[in-house]
């Protein structure tokens, strides 16, 4: 039988191109606004009563790294069967055509609907307000209200015209706009589990952890401080992914 692996990454993955991943000292769920936490700003509910500091808060943040290159590890997985929970497109980037990202991608937009079906992708306008990052706020969120369709006067995404995102909130479900369902497909046939760079704290890891003991699959966890999932026969790497496919595969 022919070994199926599925590899499924984290921010651990594309810190290792400069990105701070999402938990740790520095990490984007760490550090805030100065009115509210990442837990409440990441949320449908923020973006559909206060979109200016919503898309303000992505927006520093995708500016951030928006052009960081991939690093070896997402072209080691450039042809290989991918789910991952990064939003960079940094997977996309190495040449992987047909990875999952399961938690959207930050550079592409959708329109603002009530996610009861499949909506075209187009790339986010960020490019429309990049001239104005050293600019002050309050220009910013007026640049980015425009660009996301948004009117200035009631400062409310309308449904049907409105862009938004394409992220999965915290306050949103997997559906099919995030290709769930093929995710699971994937998941239920693989063998070989192989996860990188995840500190199992979001669904999709969990998900993928149960698919993977009722296959009873080989299981692989590589991260420099790997979680004890107190689950027997599981193979913990306490390596970064980079050095990890570099002893293995090199």
């Amino acid at each position: 039988m022919t070994e199926n692996t599925l590899y499924i990454t984290g921010a651990g993955v594309s810190a290792e191109s400069g990105i701070p991943t999402f938990r740790g000292s520095d990490g984007f769920w760490t550090i805030g606004s100065i009115n509210y936490t990442p837990q409440e700003m990441a949320t449908r509910h923020m973006y559909q009563n206060n979109p200016e500091e919503f898309l303000l808060w992505y927006f520093k943040r995708f500016a951030s790294y928006r052009n960081v290159i991939p690093n070896k590890v997402h072209h080691f997985l450039s042809n290989k069967k991918l789910i991952t929970q990064n939003v960079d497109g940094l997977d996309g980037k190495a040449g992987n055509q047909d990875y999952i990202p399961i938690h959207g991608r930050l550079d592409k937009a959708l329109i603002y609907d009530e996610m009861d079906h499949l909506l075209e992708l187009t790339d986010a306008p960020w490019d429309e307000v990049d001239e104005l990052t050293d600019g002050e706020n309050n220009d910013i969120k007026i640049r980015l209200l425009d660009a996301f369709r948004i009117s200035k006067e009631t400062k409310k995404p309308e449904l049907g015209k409105s862009l938004r995102p394409f992220i999965l909130l915290f306050d949103e479900y997997y559906t099919d706009q995030y290709r769930m369902s093929e995710a699971e497909f994937w998941m239920r046939n693989a063998d070989h589990y192989i996860f990188m760079g995840t500190s199992f704290s979001v669904n999709i890891t969990n998900i993928a952890l149960r698919y993977a003991i009722q296959n009873n699959a080989l299981i692989e966890i590589v991260d420099p401080e790997p979680v004890d999932l107190g689950i027997p026969n599981i193979k913990y790497h306490k390596s970064k992914a980079q050095d990890y496919i570099l002893d293995k595969f090199s």
